[in-house]
């Protein structure tokens, strides 16, 4: 089978709004950033978190490596930093344990800083030559790949500030969400038949969003909102964590193994939650959070309907405006609002949940060489999540966007929204 060529990464930008979007990302990762003290950027809390002086280094070490490396003639001025800031490319070399990132005090964040300072120059300089073809694709890639680890860097932190006993507030001069009721839940119904799902037109997409095919879509209903935090304290009053019928098999031993009780930075009274802002009363109206696969599946279950598939979720929002609780707000966290269409809260506020394994479209085929591994490689015990949260930029997910993460976890902005069969 032929590889699929990097050409297949498009991007419409021209050489100068290509350099200025390059630029204004990296400068959002910054301003990200720029909110934490330096021993904050090298705590790493658990294995699957990364500090933040990582997630700084690592996105450099991405274009310098995926870029100005495509030149035989570079040398890189730092060349034992690749080891240190690869993540998992085992096809460009070795890299050092994830685990472990929490270990790397040096180099220094002021290094790192200046090291993002020279990439930036370097790949600004190799925009404005515009003498490779592919160069754009794989700039807008590097900022696509940027904008997750954005993301990862407000997870990433929130969960390291929840382990301080002081618990302090990442963005504490945030603006507050207003406590709004949110719309009584009902089922939007959609019919059986033949729909087109995956990725079908000009701008940027990650390879696991195509190719575009067609499937057979049954009959069913989808929420009109995602799940409130009222409505997942009655599962959790109504001992939902502590009866086994409720869960996948998996999902009952974490649950045991864990000792889970309750969401993710919930208190044990299931009345306050640690935030971005800081601690704050769980708003009732705010969908769920924090949330695993598992617990996500338990409560569907419990309250007598199930999570909706991808080819559902995808098929229900498109069409509809990229429009909600983004990054771009500046609220990190979860809130509630009304809307006037159908389906609410498609975007934005948590992730929600699928029933729908991540595997491979029909027809998939990775990206050539090394950035073949950017996702293919995990299309393995992993769930798919739609939608986007509160800390995704709003210009980087769209209706065919495909997020994944193991059943257990939930330190991402993770919720869910039902489904039905009827």
């Amino acid at each position: 089978m032929t590889a699929r060529p990097l050409g297949i990464i498009p991007s419409t930008h021209s050489a100068v709004a290509l350099a200025e979007r390059f630029l204004r990302i990296r400068h959002r990762t910054r301003e990200l950033a720029a909110r934490l003290q330096p021993e904050d950027t090298v705590i790493q809390s658990m294995p699957d978190a990364s500090p933040t002086k990582w997630h700084l280094a690592h996105t450099t070490w991405f274009f310098e490596q995926f870029i100005l490396g495509r030149n035989d003639a570079y040398v890189s001025p730092n060349p034992e930093w690749f080891y240190l800031f690869n993540s998992y490319y085992q096809s460009v070399g070795p890299m050092h344990a994830r685990p472990r990132r929490g270990l790397l005090t040096r180099p220094s964040l002021d290094e790192v800083l200046d090291y993002r300072a020279r990439i930036d120059d370097a790949i600004a300089e190799r925009i404005a030559r515009a003498d490779d073809a592919e160069l754009p694709g794989l700039v807008e890639l590097g900022v696509q790949h940027e904008q997750q680890h954005q993301e990862l860097l407000l997870t990433d932190i929130k969960h390291a500030f929840a382990q301080n006993p002081l618990e302090p507030a990442y963005a504490p001069d945030a603006p507050r969400a207003l406590s709004i009721a949110a719309p009584p839940l009902r089922f939007v119904p959609f019919d059986e038949g033949i729909v087109d799902v995956g990725y079908d037109g000009d701008g940027f997409h990650f390879d696991n969003e195509g190719p575009r095919h067609r499937t057979y879509r049954q009959a069913g209903s989808i929420a009109n909102r995602p799940v409130t935090n009222a409505e997942y304290r009655a599962f959790v009053a109504d001992g939902g964590y502590r009866t086994p019928t409720l869960w996948l098999s998996d999902g009952w031993a974490t649950v045991q193994a864990e000792s889970w009780e309750r969401p993710l930075y919930w208190d044990e009274a299931c009345e306050t939650e640690f935030t971005l802002q800081g601690r704050r009363t769980i708003d009732p109206h705010a969908p769920v959070c924090h949330i695993s696969y598992f617990e996500a599946d338990a409560f569907a279950r419990w309250a007598g309907a199930r999570l909706p598939t991808e080819v559902e979720w995808e098929t229900m929002a498109a069409g509809l405006p990229v429009r909600g609780n983004l990054q771009d707000s500046g609220v990190f966290q979860p809130r509630a609002a009304s809307f006037e269409t159908q389906l609410g809260q498609m975007y934005g506020d948590c992730w929600e949940w699928t029933m729908s394994p991540y595997v491979s479209y029909p027809g998939f085929r990775p990206l050539d060489g090394a950035l073949g591994e950017y996702n293919g490689k995990f299309m393995n015990g992993q769930w798919i999540l739609r939608g986007g949260s509160c800390a995704t930029p709003a210009d980087h997910v769209r209706a065919t966007y495909r997020n994944f993460f193991p059943p257990h976890a939930r330190w991402q902005f993770s919720g869910l929204r039902l489904g039905n069969d009827r």
